[in-house]
């Protein structure tokens, strides 16, 4: 039922969302013209993907910890690495919007809830080299193989934290006065999620930039989701399907885009 539900919601934001030319505000038309629809190969990528590649035939099995509200896929205690990075990673195309979306807003600092096996993590690192990384991870023995994915790629910029967000991710936003780029892929239940968004709140700015992962995920995410877009606070979001973007940009007249990608 889930399933049936997700693709049902799938074509009807295919059916209803836009291309760049038909948005007509200046600042989403340039993020779409030439961060969400850039497709090109860059070099930054190879390594990544290689890695993942890798991971794709990595037959080690590991013990699943899972803190959120677990996965359609498959909810075994026990898993092969091989398993997680085939359906837990982010595909590539889409690994490699949130890369962009990192490097053009240029964050000193970025939080990621989430770390998994630690591609997507690889991509922030790789985007803005000089900021400050921390990414948050539920599951031990995924974060152990992150780890060393960031070792074997020699990512210098990295803090991982282990452990429960509900309880992490609050002394992490503490360590910062300002927020400027916080991806979040984890716990997937709607009450979390609307934590994760205010707890961030008060540390946002209005260069900042908030994602959110699975969207459309549970009826619960789709109320979560429809609750960030009318908080006051937000001016701007853009709904991609996979992930909503979420600005808080003064001066902008509340806009809500959905975007075909």
């Amino acid at each position: 039922m889930v399933k049936f539900q997700f693709i049902k919601d799938f074509i009807y934001h295919r059916i209803t969302s836009k291309t760049r030319h038909g948005v007509h505000s200046p600042f989403v038309y340039k993020l779409i013209d030439e961060v969400i629809y850039d497709l090109r190969s860059k070099d930054e990528y190879k390594n990544i993907e290689d890695l993942r590649k890798k991971l794709i035939l990595d037959d080690r099995i590991i013990t699943i910890t899972d803190l959120g509200a677990g996965s359609h896929m498959n909810n075994n205690k026990q898993k092969a690495v091989s398993q997680i990075a085939e359906n837990a990673l982010k595909p590539r195309k889409l690994a490699q919007l949130i890369y962009r979306l990192a490097k053009i807003m240029r964050p000193s600092n970025m939080i990621e809830l989430g770390t998994c096996l630690g591609i997507t993590t690889a991509y922030l690192s790789k985007a803005a080299p000089d900021a400050s990384v921390i990414t948050m991870e539920g599951c031990p023995e995924t974060a152990k193989i992150a780890q060393e994915n960031f070792n074997e790629l020699e990512l210098n910029n990295i803090h991982m934290e282990v452990g429960n967000f509900d309880d992490n991710f609050p002394k992490i936003i503490a360590q910062y006065p300002k927020l400027d780029f916080v991806f979040i892929d984890g716990n997937h239940r709607k009450e979390a999620t609307l934590n994760y968004f205010n707890w961030s709140l008060p540390k946002v700015h209005e260069n900042s930039l908030l994602i959110f992962d699975d969207i459309y995920w549970s009826k619960g995410m789709k109320e979560a989701w429809e609750e960030i877009k009318n908080h006051p606070d937000v001016t701007c979001t853009v709904d991609l399907f996979w992930i909503g973007l979420v600005f808080f940009r003064k001066g902008q007249a509340k806009e809500h885009f959905k975007v075909k990608f």
